[in-house]
């Protein structure tokens, strides 16, 4: 029953990136809504549908990315990997762990998405690509994980409340 509140959720989260937030860009970057929930989801110590979570998404983001499905899976897959993790380690900084995961999880899903559409034929220029997109996007993400894990973090304490935690 705690996942069904997953999927009005990401869904609106889903909208509002590919309506408003993909159009607030710095240079050509901007923020991935989706990729900060899931960490801020798979951050929180009590949580344990983060897995099923990144599946949600990743199906929602396959049907209206443009990216090649297996990108967009393997890529927020392993975002959960680290941050659950990081999770266990990094336990007493929880917004450290938030800023790695997004750092890690960021440079990992534009190199992931750089190299498959060079496979693909696209002729982007390495250097223009981190320059452009990635790193506003870095920043973007960086700038929004704070709100996002603070909103993640007061849903999790009301979804999975202290009292039933094992």
């Amino acid at each position: 029953m705690r996942n069904i509140i997953a999927f009005p959720l990401l869904g609106l989260a889903v909208i509002l990136q590919s309506a408003i937030i993909s159009q607030v860009k710095l240079i050509s970057g901007y923020a991935d809504l989706p990729l900060l929930m899931l960490a801020a989801w798979a951050l929180q110590e009590r949580v344990k549908s983060a897995w099923h979570w990144a599946a949600l998404v990743c199906v929602m983001i396959g049907f209206i990315s443009s990216m090649p499905w297996p990108v967009v899976t393997i890529g927020y897959l392993a975002v959960i990997f680290v941050a659950q993790t990081l999770q266990k380690r990094v336990w007493q900084a929880p917004l450290l762990a938030m800023f790695s995961v997004i750092f890690i999880g960021t440079l990992f899903i534009h190199l992931l998405s750089f190299v498959v559409l060079r496979v693909l034929g696209t002729p982007f220029a390495f250097a223009d690509v981190i320059g452009l997109i990635t790193l506003p996007s870095l920043l973007l993400n960086m700038l929004f994980s704070i709100p996002v894990y603070s909103l993640m973090r007061d849903l999790a304490r009301w979804v999975y409340p202290l009292e039933e935690h094992e």
